[in-house]
């Protein structure tokens, strides 16, 4: 076998050196990776331990909810816009219902305008959102229960001031706005248009320009909601996990433990991608002192049809 020459030598050992730089690189940042996610799961978990707030019924559905998850079953969930100001525990400004069908990786979305009057469980005949001042989440819930005749498996109450900190925490979030209007020092214009918080929290109050009153209002606030989903999903998101894990913990409010975040999370995220969008038709009336939103029973009993065969669908 020919000897190497020198100059052979010398190349092999640098060759060597460089790959024994590179692995001692590759190994710093793999340490780094490591410690990042101990520390972003650390700090996810004390965020979730910070806005977990079970209600007294979620023992009932305990056994449901498990096997729900278990088997991938379709979830239901309730989020809830209020609107708290301090000595004054508020009403809920958004009601919003959402059913994720592993399934068919659809999620089914749609608004309960705020002043559809329904049966307050305790408290009789009134508009939907009186539900939460008169018993928080937990009555808010239950009527909610009651009006579509279905579970609602998890709920989220998020303090609608925090919603533009939320946004900020983001980045911004850009939607498609199909009606040009201006609003607390805003333009909206028409097409797609990026908004900072302070702006989408504007954009998804509104109701007074639109024709279409708290119906086109439900409209705006779905499209921030499907935003802020996006733009959360995105992998730019995750080098601003600090700030928007702390807008969450003192913003929102869920019975979801850590647990079932992380089931929803892995088995449950295809649902994003297809959004099935209804509207509870109904006509205002003024009903004694009060306006309403009256929904009749052929309507009432339409959309807890839609629900049903959408948590059904295979």
């Amino acid at each position: 076998m020919p000897m190497q020459s020198r100059k052979e030598l010398k190349k092999q050992k640098k060759t060597k050196k460089k790959w024994k730089y590179l692995w001692i690189i590759i190994g710093v940042l793999l340490v780094g990776l490591l410690i990042y996610g101990l520390y972003f799961y650390n700090k996810l978990n004390d965020t979730v331990d910070t806005m977990y707030t079970p209600l007294d019924s979620d023992g009932e559905k305990e056994d449901e909810i498990k096997d729900r998850l278990s088997n991938k079953d379709t979830i239901n969930v309730l989020l809830l816009g209020v609107d708290e100001r301090e000595g004054d525990r508020g009403r809920s400004d958004t009601m919003m219902f959402l059913s994720l069908n592993p399934d068919t990786e659809e999620m089914l979305m749609f608004s309960i305008p705020r002043d559809t009057r329904v049966n307050i469980p305790g408290r009789g005949e009134d508009k939907i959102n009186h539900a939460y001042a008169f018993g928080g989440a937990e009555l808010s819930v239950q009527t909610v229960e009651e009006f579509l005749d279905t579970t609602i498996h998890f709920y989220s109450k998020v303090n609608m001031e925090g919603l533009k900190d939320g946004v900020d925490a983001l980045g911004g979030v850009t939607i498609n706005n199909e009606r040009a209007f201006s609003y607390e020092g805003h333009d909206f214009p028409e097409g797609e248009i990026t908004l900072n918080g302070d702006a989408a929290l504007s954009y998804a109050r509104e109701r007074k320009q639109d024709s279409r009153g708290d119906l086109g209002r439900n409209d705006r606030q779905q499209k921030i909601i499907d935003a802020i989903i996006q733009e959360g999903m995105s992998f730019e998101s995750f080098t601003k996990v600090d700030s928007i894990l702390t807008t969450v913990g003192d913003n929102v409010e869920t019975n979801l433990q850590m647990n079932e975040m992380r089931k929803l999370f892995l088995d449950y995220r295809g649902t994003r991608d297809k959004t099935i969008r209804e509207e509870i038709q109904g006509s205002g009336q003024t009903i004694g002192n009060g306006w309403y939103y009256v929904v009749p029973n052929e309507e009432q009993q339409r959309i807890q049809s839609v629900v049903e065969e959408h948590m059904n669908k295979k």
